[in-house]
Formats: C-alpha cells, sequence, structure tokens
C-alpha cells in the first residue's frame, strides 16, 4: 500500500510540473501579443473599408460570373424553348436530347429533364415515336440503378428514377405504344431484370396483343381532311346499317351573289336508311317533326356534329300491335313461348323504365347549322319522302360552334331559296312542307308539346 501511495505521489508531482511549464509558455504569448498589439491595430485600421465612401465602393471592381454556371441554372423547358424556336419536329427534339446527353457524363438531372422531355412531347408531334422513347430511355445513366443483393431489390433500389421509368411506359401505354426488344434491352440495362419498369413492361406485352383489335368499330389514327368524307365516315359510324343510303346533297363551294360578293355554301350529307323511310311513311300528318342538333360527336381528338329528324313518341291508345313474322329471322328468333316450371321464391315483377324516346327518320351533317342550310336538308328529304310537304316541321336548333357564318352573313339565308324552291318544283302536284320555328327552349326528346 506504501508503494502505491508513493507511485501516485510521483505522479502528481509530475503532473504539476507539467501544468506550471505551460503557464509559464502562455504568459509568454500574451506578453508578446500585448507589445505587437498596436502595429496590428493599425494594420487593420488600414485594411479595414466597411465605413468606406460610396465613391471608394463603385471603385471596386464587379465580380466575374462564370458562364458555364449560368448554363447549368437553366431549366430544362427553357431548353426546349431556346432549341425548337423556328420549328418543333421530330429533328428538333432530337437535338435538344443530344445536347443534355453531351452536356454532362454523370446526366446529372436527367429525372427532371426526362419529366420535361414527356410534357413536351405532344408539342413537337412525337408522341406516338417509338425510336423517340427508346432515346429518351437511353438518357437515364447505365448500370448505375441496378441492384446488387437482394437486400437492395426489396427496399426498392433507386425508387425516383424507377418511378420515372415507370411513367415513362404509362405515357407510352396511353398512346396505345407498343414497346419492342429495344426498350427491354434499355430497361435492363438501366435498372436490372427485377425492378418495377420491368414488370410494366412485361404487363404491356401481356395485354396489349390482347386488346390490340378487339375494338369492332376502331377509329383510323389518321382521320379524313375533306370534310365531306370526314362526315360520311361520322354517320356511317351513327347508323352501323348496311342498307343506309348515303346523300351528298350539297358539296361546299364558292357562290357569287348579285351585288358581287362571294359567299361559301357549306357542305350537307344525310343518310336514311329503308326501315326509317317506311316509318317516315306510315307517320300522322297531323303530328309534326322536328329538327334538332346539334348533338356532338368525337373521333379522337376531333369533335363533329350532326342533327337529327325526329318525332314524339306515338301516344298509347295510338299504337298498333303489328301481327309477328316467324320467318322474319330463323337464325335468331324473336319471340320465344316456353312454358318453365317456377319455384315460389322466383320473382316475376321486374323493375324496368322503359323510356320511348320517338323514332328518328334521318341524320345529316353540315358544316353550317342555321335553318336556311337544314330546311335545304329537308327539301331534298322530300323526293324520297312525299309525306314531309305535308308534316308540319319545328327547328330546334341551337347556336352550336359548327354555325361558321349565322348572324354576321344575314343574306346567305336567300341564296339557298332558289335551290329549295328548285326541289320543290320538281314534283308540282305535292304540297310544300309547312316550316314553323319554335321559340320555346329545347326540351327533352320524350316530353309531348
Amino acid at each position: 500500500m506504501k508503494r502505491v501511495r508513493c507511485l501516485l505521489q510521483l505522479q502528481c508531482l509530475r503532473l504539476v510540473g507539467q501544468s506550471a511549464r505551460s503557464a509559464s509558455q502562455c504568459g509568454a504569448l500574451l506578453q508578446s501579443a500585448s507589445s505587437s498589439q498596436p502595429s496590428v491595430l493599425h494594420q487593420s485600421q488600414v485594411l479595414r473599408h466597411f465605413h468606406a465612401s460610396p465613391a471608394c465602393a463603385k471603385s471596386q471592381p464587379e465580380p466575374v460570373y462564370n458562364e458555364k454556371r449560368d448554363k447549368s441554372l437553366i431549366t430544362h423547358d427553357d431548353l426546349f424553348e431556346r432549341v425548337a424556336k423556328d420549328a418543333r419536329i421530330k429533328a428538333t427534339f432530337n437535338k435538344v436530347l443530344d445536347i443534355f446527353i453531351k452536356r454532362d457524363i454523370r446526366r446529372r438531372g436527367h429525372v427532371e429533364f426526362i419529366y420535361a422531355a414527356l410534357k413536351k412531347m405532344p408539342e413537337f408531334g412525337v408522341e406516338r415515336d417509338l425510336a423517340v422513347y427508346n432515346k429518351l430511355l437511353d438518357v437515364f445513366p447505365k448500370e448505375v440503378f441496378v441492384p446488387r443483393n437482394y437486400i437492395q431489390r426489396m427496399f426498392n433500389h433507386y425508387p425516383r428514377q424507377q418511378e420515372c421509368g415507370v411513367q415513362l411506359l404509362e405515357q407510352m401505354e396511353n398512346y396505345g405504344i407498343m414497346p419492342n426488344m429495344e426498350t427491354k434491352v434499355l430497361l435492363v440495362q438501366i435498372f436490372g431484370e427485377k425492378s418495377h419498369p420491368i414488370r410494366k413492361y412485361q404487363r404491356i406485352m401481356y395485354w396489349f396483343p390482347k386488346f390490340k383489335h378487339i375494338n369492332p368499330f376502331p377509329v383510323p389514327q389518321q382521320l379524313p381532311e375533306d370534310p365531306v368524307d370526314l362526315a360520311r365516315f361520322s354517320l356511317t359510324r351513327i347508323a352501323n346499317d348496311l342498307d343506309a343510303k348515303l346523300i351528298v346533297y350539297q358539296l361546299p363551294c364558292t357562290d357569287v351573289t348579285v351585288s358581287g360578293e362571294e359567299i361559301t355554301l357549306p357542305h350537307i350529307v344525310g343518310t336514311q336508311s329503308p326501315g326509317q323511310m317506311e316509318l317516315l311513311a306510315k307517320h300522322n300528318p297531323s303530328r309534326p317533326v322536328f329538327v334538332e342538333g346539334p348533338f356532338p360527336l368525337w373521333l379522337r381528338k376531333t369533335c363533329v356534329h350532326y342533327y337529327i329528324l325526329r318525332a314524339d313518341p306515338i301516344p298509347p291508345d295510338e299504337k298498333v300491335e303489328e301481327p309477328y313474322d316467324p320467318e322474319r329471322c330463323l337464325d335468331y328468333p324473336l319471340q320465344l313461348d316456353l312454358d318453365l316450371d317456377r319455384d315460389f321464391g322466383d320473382e316475376e315483377s321486374f323493375d324496368v323504365e322503359d323510356l320511348d324516346e320517338g323514332p328518328v327518320f334521318a341524320m345529316c351533317m353540315t358544316s353550317q347549322g342555321d335553318q336556311a342550310t337544314l330546311n335545304q336538308w329537308i327539301s331534298g328529304l322530300q323526293q324520297n319522302n312525299p309525306i314531309l310537304g305535308q308534316v308540319p316541321t319545328l327547328f330546334r336548333v341551337d347556336a352550336g360552334p359548327r354555325e361558321l357564318q349565322g348572324a354576321a352573313a344575314p343574306e346567305s339565308g336567300p341564296s339557298h331559296g332558289p335551290e329549295a324552291e328548285t326541289l320543290k318544283e320538281e314534283s308540282p302536284h305535292e304540297e310544300e312542307p309547312e316550316v314553323i320555328v319554335e321559340e320555346e327552349p329545347r326540351r327533352s326528346k320524350g316530353m309531348k308539346q
């Protein structure tokens, strides 16, 4: 015990001696600092510019900014706008992609750039180009986001980049673009074989071939530019009846009036089936028919409008049930008389809402939906439907977007008068149809007037 105490005392004496030496050194440093303090203060007073005058501040040189640093702050939308000032075509879009790829080897900011490119694709008209989508996938760095082990794969390795790849594939899916083998190779090089973009690719390749030709009435990618051909295609799509006849009552042309003014005559294309002609022939002349429209029809991104000639539903007391013809359709019988045994739990009453909207006698499409143009269509229908000369016609026409001239060209109405009169004069034994303009607001089809 005594030896231990002695050793501890010696160690304490050593520590006290070292502290005394350090204290003496600090004192010497303080004395030297105090002796040199006036010169340091003098230098600081000379070099200090905080209280300088405005003239001295103006004389200071302006900071020089690096051009490369400014260019790095340019947003990706501005990059597209700068490159594509003259024309927004596929070549300029590919040029923007090449500029971004060559600007930085590490492809910094590639996620934001891809999102901006996906947004700009419809403006450049490349939203349906598979080669552009593959080139956009090539912007991703290769073999950087591939998981190296099962733990990285489990915890969604680089989720932001994988989500960006899935978003690119979803835009391809929305526009109906099927990926190819090059797309798969790029996805494997970027994200690996077991990643979310690869799973999205596999789902697209499974479902797209099944639904590619499932629509029995497909709409072509390129619609006809001629308004008459577009009207024919639209009416055939609405009234899918092989017996229906398409009639072009008037082609678009330019006419010169007596005063020397040029007016543009709209096109009028109509359709009517033999069954509709039969229903119109049986119509009661004391009940009016209605011209209604315009009704919209969307063909991809193009909206066209059509007009119909219809009547109110027949009252129940005036309906006449025609005898059933068993030989009318041999493949699909129209009536079945079956005596089936029913259980006590079977419910025979059905809650079915049967709404009779009335018959539709004809349809037409025109680029100018005013009363004079539609009256010319009714005059053309009168050649094959003589009963229209005895039935009053009411117009329920709204000022739709297809009305090109309207009130701005009031003289366009009388210009159609001679043509209508010539159509009526061809059948002198027929009476002229009574035309009445209905001033009431448009009501539903099923309501009686």
